[in-house]
């Protein structure tokens, strides 16, 4: 294994290991079921995803209209 600079060795990953967030049993759900298939992590993977977009797209919403408004504020005070 390559060194990183870091004080651990590339592949080791110091706090989570091989934690997998989108696997079956993440916080103690479901814990005693059979492991989650493939298709199952892709599909929560994605559902998680869309979530982060739309969480995203909410603040370039806002960001956008704050731009919106100081080039609004700047321009009245440019013809005054």
């Amino acid at each position: 294994m390559q060194d990183s600079g870091f004080g651990f060795t590339m592949g080791f990953e110091p706090f989570f290991g091989n934690f997998d967030p989108f696997a079956k049993g993440f916080c103690g759900v479901n814990t005693c079921s059979e492991p989650a298939s493939r298709q199952e992590r892709l599909s929560r993977k994605l559902q998680f995803m869309k979530r982060r977009k739309d969480d995203l797209e909410t603040k370039l919403a806002g960001i956008n209209a704050m731009i919106g408004s100081l080039e609004q504020q700047i321009a009245e005070e440019g013809t005054t």
